[in-house]
Order: structure tokens, then C-alpha cells, then sequence
């Protein structure tokens, strides 16, 4: 058994949501001219208490997953990476 890359974890995560992530993208006013799974490539992901954080983003937006549902999304800048606490940046919704 392999261990996953950072790509398949990002492909697996994206598709799982996809038209959830695309109605948060557009509620935000963050979709572009194309919109694909491939043009993600970073992903930051952590454990508090029972619940997982992700982050997923391109170079243009990033997605907040709270384990495998969409949350929130911004415009990616750098002082995101290496946050020690990314999720400062978002603002999500409160949960059912």
C-alpha cells in the first residue's frame, strides 16, 4: 500500500465536494475563468479535538474544509503558510 501524495489527498478531498466548494467559490465572488481540481496544489491539514481542518488552495483562493465539508473561502495570500493558526483567516458559517 502507498502512502497518498499531496495530489491525491487534494483530488480526493475537491471531488468529495466539488459542487459545494463551486456554490462557496461563487457565494464569495472567488471564481475565475476556469475552475479545475488541478489548479490546487497545496494542503495544509491538522486535528483539534474530533474534528479535522484543511485548508486547500491554488494560488488565487483557499478553501476551508472542516473535515470533509467546505467552510469558507478567501483569496490565498502567503501569510496563510505557516500560520499558527490558519484558521484565523476564515470566517465560517456556524455548524448544523
Amino acid at each position: 500500500m502507498s502512502v497518498p501524495t499531496v495530489d491525491a489527498a487534494i483530488n480526493d478531498l475537491m471531488d468529495w465536494a466539488w459542487h459545494a466548494v463551486y456554490e462557496l467559490l461563487s457565494a464569495r465572488g472567488l471564481l475565475g475563468d476556469g475552475l479545475a481540481v488541478e489548479d490546487y496544489t497545496g494542503l495544509m491539514s491538522w486535528v483539534e479535538g474530533p474534528l479535522r481542518y484543511t485548508v486547500v488552495h491554488s494560488t488565487a483562493v483557499a478553501i476551508l474544509f472542516i473535515d470533509t465539508e467546505p467552510v469558507d473561502a478567501i483569496i490565498f495570500h502567503r501569510d496563510l503558510l505557516g500560520s499558527e493558526d490558519p484558521t484565523s483567516f476564515f470566517n465560517p458559517a456556524p455548524r448544523k
